[in-house]
């Protein structure tokens, strides 16, 4: 077997890609919109003029993050007014497009920095899986469609590249890790996070609550799969890049959201406020629902997996293939993909799960 191995890079497109591609997650983040508004209007705050600060764990190019930070904004000047300052620091690996983000906060219509002189967009280039601020300096923290991303593979799949789909021995070893990095996650943000902070996150979950269930993106990874196979088979992928290809993310059911607080003492001194898994809305079904156009829908399927799943995959490729290589392997599983697709229009019963916790004060840590 081969060695488990730590993800590297950044695993969204840039030069804007992603920011153009990533309906699914911006669709599965507005669930937890008015979580997160009534988050910003319930955080401890004092009377004090030191900025407020909002962390957005997980940032890619910052699109999907305008909406929400936007809406968190807006409650808080309700509260403090509009003359005190209010810092937003975007988070994500060192390896992200922080170019893409900065020129859509600078340029975008919907940026939450038109109109506010006070409000302040900084970055950091670290992995949440490690402290990413200072301790006791985040007001108000938020995640979407990012925890899931694990931070190490245990162990490669066999004949396929998504871990949900995996069943037994293998599967248990993609449990139990997801289970590691929530609760690192959570650690860290509890440091992070002021007494009285409260965090939000919404990451892709799974419907099932026992064994293999269903994240609604099962249908999609099975074709990708496939595809990934007619590669081999032409020669453009070999067999041993194709054993290498797993995709490090594994959605949560409600029970592994809840596991860390399972106990009398409050983890990390954070307390569990809300937590559930409901549906995403599909806007591109419903659109072929509307016009019955299979290769609209199947190319915006594509590209999404492009921007999302792609460049994790061409990590595995070998390291002395060219850039042109490269392209092309993405090139031809987009294309197969979409024909895929096209044959077999799919809506996703996309399940998001939902928490929020809060930063209990003066409380007694579980160790």
């Amino acid at each position: 077997m081969a060695s488990a191995s730590s993800p590297d890079g950044t695993a969204m497109a840039g030069q804007g890609v992603y920011n153009c591609h990533a309906a699914i997650p911006a669709a599965g983040g507005a669930l937890a919109l008015p979580l997160f508004e009534q988050a910003a209007r319930r955080i401890e705050l004092d009377d004090g003029a030191r900025p407020i600060v909002i962390a957005d764990y997980g940032s890619s190019e910052g699109r999907n993050s305008l909406s929400p930070m936007r809406a968190a904004i807006a409650a808080l000047r309700a509260r403090i007014g509009r003359e005190r300052a209010i810092c937003v620091c975007h988070i994500d690996r060192p390896t992200n497009d922080f170019s893409s983000l900065f020129v859509t906060l600078a340029g975008d219509p919907d940026s939450y920095m038109r109109n506010d002189p006070h409000v302040h967009a900084l970055a950091a280039g670290r992995s949440f899986y490690e402290r990413t601020l200072p301790g006791e300096y985040v007001d108000l923290g938020w995640s979407s469609y990012a925890a899931q991303w694990l931070s190490r593979i245990p162990r490669p799949l066999p004949d396929h590249i998504f871990p949900d789909c995996a069943t037994g021995a293998v599967r248990a070893e993609f449990v139990r890790q997801s289970a590691e990095d929530w609760e690192t996650f959570l650690t860290h943000r509890a440091a992070e996070l002021r007494p009285g902070g409260r965090l939000v996150v919404a990451q892709p979950a799974n419907w099932g609550e026992e064994g293999p269930g269903s994240t609604g993106m099962s249908g999609i990874m099975d074709l990708t799969n496939v595809v990934l196979a007619d590669l081999v088979s032409a020669g453009m992928v070999t067999a041993e890049e194709y054993a290498a290809m797993t995709i490090p993310a594994f959605p949560r059911r409600r029970g592994d959201l809840l596991a860390p607080f399972a106990g009398d003492v409050p983890f990390s001194g954070l307390v569990v406020e809300h937590c559930d898994v409901a549906a995403a809305a599909d806007v591109a079904w419903r659109e072929y629902e509307r016009d019955r156009d299979a290769r609209a829908l199947a190319r915006k399927r594509a590209r999404f997996v492009r921007a999302v799943f792609i460049p994790t995959l061409m990590r595995q490729l070998d390291a002395g293939r060219s850039d042109v290589q490269r392209a092309a392997f993405a090139d031809r599983l987009e294309a197969g993909l979409v024909e895929r697709l096209i044959a077999r229009p799919m809506p996703l019963s996309l399940a998001v799960g939902s928490i929020v916790v809060a930063k209990q004060i003066d409380v007694q840590l579980r160790r």
